[in-house]
């Protein structure tokens, strides 16, 4: 049978622990009359990203329950699995929803998880997966047989961008860079290096990994630091970032600019940090559709908190949303189907479906009719490697309520 999961049902399941699971039982297939779209959430709740993940599943659990609460013969069947930011139980959640009968996974956020996933699981398997959160470079060029989509753009747009902001809003011509040694860490260290120098003529001085769950960052901090440069960009996520910016204010100077990537766009990160980190600005993809509003109205109705600042969430929407469009178009619960139908929905000069329209699209998509989704972070317009055509970027700084968009940059 299928579990409908309705409003309240989602609140309590989503207040309860992060690995609990938002599980549905295997429904069956139908035609354009109306069927069940088997949907499955690998994400991060726990973890490095234990801050950030959480927001972002919230907002991918939104798509499946406006369908179930709605008025049609359509019901998506969504099982959770947590991923923990590691990749071996990336790797093990992403078994269990191929060995229930999942042809698609919402996730998962890291990159290097996501990774994994894809070349374990997904790609072997059939399984069309599209990443709400996932930015490292590497993706672009993976031989996944198309079955890897993303609704972020890529890190080599946002080291290019953070490179600009270094050079010509700030005025430095040195920096260093501090970066998680996995795929998210080094493909944007590496686009940033690449940029600033080649690009803007400055000079990086060090690049330097580390790695998570350490109790102290000092002797990369040293080494990072080691030759004064203007900037220094750090890369990672707030659970490793929190000791990393206690370990700075104790040796060094708040005066010195620093900024940072969206993994570390936290407005708990000053709090936690015990600092107000005046000094310290970021990016992260922004996107502004035309379901923005009834987004956000949905996010606070059901979950009692304001989605925004609140990185990857609109994606993680549109991840959903497109996923189980391309699902209803292909007619059945089958991988290859879901992938060959990705582009189908989410470009073109089909009717357009917002969010705020969802259901009826839905219904469109499975009838035959051409649909063209316009989401919650703008359009969704997959290129050739299944990244986005094209992206804007908001620069933010900390504040004390949290985060603040300084303005918004397009590459």
């Amino acid at each position: 049978m299928v579990r409908r999961i309705r409003r309240r049902q989602v609140l309590g399941g989503i207040a309860g622990a992060g690995v609990a699971g938002l599980a549905g039982c295997t429904g069956g297939d139908g035609g354009g009359s109306g069927r069940t779209i088997k949907m499955g959430l690998l994400m991060g709740v726990t973890g490095g990203l234990s801050n950030l993940g959480p927001p972002i599943r919230n907002a991918a659990q939104l798509v499946p329950q406006q369908v179930n609460d709605a008025d049609t013969d359509f019901e998506v069947d969504v099982q959770f699995e947590d991923t923990a930011t590691a990749a071996s139980q990336g790797v093990s959640g992403g078994n269990a929803l191929v060995n229930a009968g999942y042809p698609m996974i919402c996730g998962a956020l890291s990159s290097e998880v996501s990774l994994q996933v894809a070349n374990q699981v997904a790609i072997p398997n059939g399984i069309t997966m599209c990443s709400p959160a996932s930015t490292a470079p590497d993706f672009t060029t993976l031989e996944d047989n198309d079955y890897f989509f993303r609704t972020p753009p890529t890190d080599a747009l946002q080291g290019q961008v953070l490179a600009r902001i270094a050079s010509e809003r700030q005025g430095h011509s040195s920096a260093a860079t501090l970066y998680l040694n996995n795929a998210y860490g080094n493909g944007l260290s590496a686009g940033f290096v690449d940029s600033f120098e080649n690009e803007f003529g400055g000079t990086v001085t060090a690049s330097v990994s580390y790695s998570e769950g350490q109790n102290s960052y000092s002797s990369q901090l040293s080494e990072a630091l080691s030759d004064d440069p203007d900037v220094l960009l750090v890369v990672g996520y707030p659970g490793s970032g929190v000791t990393i910016f206690r370990d700075y204010y104790n040796d060094y100077s708040a005066d010195r600019d620093i900024l940072v990537s969206d993994g570390l766009q936290s407005g708990d990160l000053p709090a936690n940090v015990g600092r107000s980190m005046d000094n310290v600005t970021g990016t992260a993809p922004l996107g502004e559709g035309p379901g923005v509003e009834f987004f956000t109205e949905q996010y606070q109705q059901v979950y009692d908190a304001d989605p925004s600042g609140k990185p990857f969430t609109r994606q993680s929407y549109d991840a959903a949303a497109v996923l189980v469009l391309a699902n209803a178009a292909a007619g059945e619960n089958a991988g290859a189907a879901v992938r060959d139908n990705m582009r189908t929905v989410a470009q073109g000069d089909g009717q357009e479906v917002t969010p705020g329209n969802l259901v009826e699209g839905i219904e469109m998509a499975a009838n035959g009719d051409a649909v063209n989704y316009q989401g919650v972070s703008g359009p969704v317009a997959f290129d050739e490697a299944g990244d986005l055509a094209a992206a804007t970027y908001e620069y933010f700084e900390f504040t004390d309520s949290g985060v603040e968009t300084v303005e918004t940059i397009t590459p």
